[in-house]
């Protein structure tokens, strides 16, 4: 099983992904906004944030180019410089976007 130098079982594609970040729960509508991802994986993403967020809070992101949102688990929280967050989100399944599976093409590609 891969495994990185930090322990993560997958790994990282650093793209920034235009997207809305929302809760699953409609009470905490001052949460939604639109960001960006720090980074993806099959099951994961970092997400800026300007609120602050729990872990095993459950939000949703979706790209707004129209791809299939996900709903995922925060996992942490991490503040950052001038007030900002960055949240680490787990989901259950694979993410289907498109900038994610052309990934796994090349790396299937340069294998070979």
């Amino acid at each position: 099983m891969f495994r990185d130098k930090t322990g993560r079982k997958e790994k990282r594609l650093p793209v920034m992904i235009p997207v809305t970040l929302e809760p699953v729960w409609p009470e905490s509508t001052e949460k939604r906004e639109r960001t960006y991802t720090d980074n993806i994986s099959a099951r994961g993403a970092r997400v800026r944030a300007t609120c602050t967020w729990q872990p095993g809070e459950e939000a949703e992101i979706a790209p707004l180019k129209g791809e299939p949102p996900m709903r995922g688990e925060v996992v942490y929280c991490q503040k950052l410089p001038h007030g900002s967050f960055f949240i680490g989100l787990r989901f259950e399944s694979h993410i289907p976007w498109s900038i994610l599976q052309r990934y796994n093409n090349i790396l299937m590609v340069s294998v070979f």
